[in-house]
């Protein structure tokens, strides 16, 4: 599994070649966005509808690859070419399944996580949004054409799904209602759901199971040791699912069901091999986390100075990836065939 932690560490250092050092520095103030990027540009969207041949559609949304800029991204070709690298493992999850769409947005920088001031890290995580939000808004009434959806992202796109979801899947218009009847789920990895935001936008429904839909599935990994991290702060406690066994209780996980970690290209980020019952898992009872079991985190490093010593956020998707693939299929098989038999009655 080296080659997993080589990957990763040769996309920080290709991303620190291409846009420069990253440290928390004192923030002057982030002007916000005036207007979205344009999408009925192809040239803002990295995926358009690929693999035509899938009947559900995937919207997804990158995780954070900027290193360099002060708050949020230019559309730069070294962006692009960064962006699309980290996207290479993310659509492979989804691609037996869904025709995927993945817009480019001038994403929130490494560098704002590292801000002190939250109100500064919040405005250009805001900013990120109205790329996002303007990419979903012409994907759904330009591109979608009714199809059944899938919403995707990883840490900082994982963060997007749940502010769509809070912009676009609540009350009772007709939009929204259209919107909810046709969501498979959702798969926000990486970042943290609580019970205030479920209380606060009931249309973040966690998931209970393998194939319930509508739901969100979100889950971060952590080694047992971690008490304190930006997606889990100390004191808090997150709202996850265990993918090796779909629960969402503490029962331990053993290794034997997990179906696949992969290993990938270093530059490209394209899958090489996959190795069945290498980790085991469960969820922390007290954090909410998705404790990752029999994992050597020496092979895991944290590699980012933002993330402590035991957190290995950024091997999420790696640690589980067939049994993701697989839940992928399986959700959007159960949702239709209960389409089929609502349409039936």
């Amino acid at each position: 599994m080296r080659r997993i932690v080589s990957f990763v560490t040769s996309f920080i250092v290709i991303a620190f070649t291409v846009f420069g050092p990253f440290a928390a520095t004192k923030a002057s103030a982030v002007a916000g966005f005036t207007s979205a990027l344009d999408y009925s540009k192809a040239e803002n969207w990295l995926y358009d509808g690929a693999y035509p041949e899938n009947e559900v559609d995937v919207f997804i949304v990158a995780p954070t690859v900027d290193t360099l800029s002060q708050y949020n991204s230019q559309i730069t070709p070294g962006y692009k070419k960064i962006f699309r690298n980290a996207m290479n493992q993310q659509q492979a999850i989804y691609a037996y399944t869904c025709r995927i769409y993945a817009p480019y947005y001038r994403q929130a920088s490494m560098n704002v996580y590292g801000l002190s001031d939250a109100a500064e890290r919040e405005k250009a995580l805001s900013n990120a949004y109205v790329d996002i939000s303007a990419a979903f808004k012409y994907y759904i009434e330009h591109k979608n054409n009714g199809r059944p959806l899938i919403i995707a992202g990883f840490s900082q796109g994982a963060d997007m799904c749940y502010r769509i979801l809070q912009e676009y899947y609540g009350g009772d218009s007709e939009r929204a209602v259209s919107l909810r009847e046709n969501l498979i789920a959702v798969y926000a990895i990486g970042w943290y759901m609580t019970e205030d935001m479920i209380n606060k936008y009931p249309q973040i429904v966690p998931a209970k199971g393998e194939t319930d839909t509508g739901v969100v599935v979100s889950f971060d990994c952590e080694d047992g040791t971690v008490t304190d991290s930006m997606f889990m702060p100390a004191g808090s406690k997150g709202i996850s699912i265990n993918p090796l066994n779909w629960k969402t209780d503490s029962t331990k996980a053993d290794k034997s069901l997990n179906k696949g970690s992969v290993t990938q290209d270093s530059k490209t980020g394209a899958i090489t091999s996959v190795e069945k019952g290498k980790y085991g898992a469960y969820i922390d009872p007290n954090r909410g986390c998705l404790v990752v079991t029999g994992i050597n985190t020496e092979e895991y490093p944290p590699v980012l100075s933002i993330f402590p010593e035991g957190c290995l956020h950024l091997y999420d998707n790696f640690l589980f990836f067939v049994n993701l693939q697989e839940n992928v299929q399986k959700r959007t098989d159960a949702f239709l065939q209960k389409k089929v038999l609502d349409t039936a009655a």
